[in-house]
């Protein structure tokens, strides 16, 4: 008596085998899967999730024993087909972030991601093709009048936070088993380290104030960043109210940036600072002095312009400055100044971006011993530990002072 070969039940699935155009030999696995309405639905599938076919059988049994585990554990999902150009739109169409930072994303989405990868269905996303993205955006990547040069490290790194991010989300919602931008291979952070910062001395500061107090109609605004160390959109979105000048302290509440919406512009727009955390900053004399002239010589223009809702650096209307025209305007201005101290006395500063102001004043601070936690602070950052990274150059002087002190101190004590 011969016994039959005993059949698969349904639930079961099945491996089975099929010859590509090409003659190769590959497998795929067929199952059938519960909906949430009752119904069933078989499904067949030719590649893993990795978009990889399955060139053994022992692959493809491994592959179906695992859908039908995650069957079991209601974890299955099934591949997507919708586009990661199409869900990208709807991804960021839902994110809740302020208006530079969704414009931003959505440019480099437009700009960078979908051109090359948005009509790639999002099942069909594989570590190979990002990395091969992020590549691609590293050598020919620019879209400006700079088109065919390649991306910095910093904005491909940037790109691959946005995506990983969108990926992540899509994962969470079921759209995909795993995120496919975590095995990716985006520059690293030290490839994508932020530009060389260059400090001004304490005797560039100085020269460049002193020229600037005479020639420099943004004078108390140079001054200001100088001293305080504050943000450029941080400066611009200053109130009157956020300043008391009895107690000598600044409010930093607000900060100022362009948004950039394609067909709309650019905008001017006020949000929260940085970090999203307001903070109170101490005011030395000479600035508290000084902001108190210019709040004179604004009130004397319009009473308007002195009142406490009125922005400390607005325009004469008013208004806020424009931030990229007041970062040319100190670059227009320092490069005055070089011209006019290049054969003086006083040491002619160094070509400076205005953000560097912010270095100097940290810079400065920490070489005349000042606690990094201070610096931190008034700074504005998340934590002490970006302070310290960020200026470990200045460390080593507090370092001698400190062995200087203790050495002192043990000297006196024997």
């Amino acid at each position: 008596m011969t016994s039959k070969k005993k059949r698969r039940s349904p639930g079961e699935g099945s491996v089975i085998t099929f010859t590509t155009a090409s003659g190769d030999v590959r497998y795929g696995i067929k199952f059938v899967r519960p909906l949430d309405d009752g119904s069933t639905k078989q499904v067949f599938r030719r590649r893993d999730e990795d978009n990889q076919p399955w060139t053994s059988k022992t692959a493809a049994q491994k592959a179906l024993r695992d859908a039908l585990s995650k069957l079991d554990r209601g974890e299955y999902v099934d591949p997507s087909k919708q586009t990661l150009g199409e869900y990208l739109d709807e991804w960021v169409d839902g994110l809740r972030l302020g208006a530079s930072t969704l414009a931003s994303y959505r440019k480099n989405i437009r700009l960078h991601i979908k051109p090359h990868l948005g009509g790639v269905p999002l099942a069909s996303l594989t570590p190979a093709k990002i990395t091969a993205l992020y590549r691609k955006l590293e050598t020919d990547g620019r879209r400006d009048h700079q088109a065919g040069k390649g991306l910095s490290a910093r904005t491909v790194r940037y790109i691959h936070t946005i995506l990983r991010s969108a990926l992540s989300a899509a994962v969470d919602a079921g759209s995909l088993t795993r995120n496919p931008a975590d095995k990716a291979k985006p520059p690293t952070a030290k490839e994508a380290k932020a530009p060389e910062m260059h400090p001004w001395t304490r005797d560039q500061l100085r020269a460049f104030l002193d020229w600037a107090k005479v020639n420099s109609a943004l004078y108390v605004a140079w001054f200001v960043l100088a001293m305080t160390g504050i943000r450029r959109g941080e400066l611009l979105a200053l109130r009157w109210r956020d300043i008391d000048l009895d107690t000598g302290t600044m409010a930093v509440r607000r900060s100022v940036g362009i948004v950039r919406v394609k067909g709309k512009g650019a905008e001017i727009t006020e949000g929260p600072t940085k970090t999203n955390r307001p903070r109170v900053i101490d005011l030395d004399e000479p600035t508290v002095n000084l902001l108190r002239a210019h709040r004179r010589e604004r009130g004397s223009l319009s009473l308007q312009l002195a009142r406490d809702d009125a922005l400390v650096f607005g325009d004469h209307e008013g208004a806020w400055r424009h931030p990229e025209r007041f970062s040319r305007s100190f670059r227009e201005h320092l490069i005055r100044c070089r011209k006019q101290l290049a054969d003086g006395a006083a040491e002619a500063p160094e070509l400076i971006r205005l953000h560097d102001l912010r270095h100097t004043h940290a810079t400065v601070l920490l070489s005349l011993g000042t606690h990094p936690k201070i610096v931190s602070e008034r700074l504005g950052h998340a934590n002490v530990s970006i302070t310290l990274d960020t200026y470990s150059h200045a460390l080593p002087t507090i370092q001698r002072d400190a062995v200087s002190k203790l050495s002192a101190l043990m000297s006196t004590g024997t």
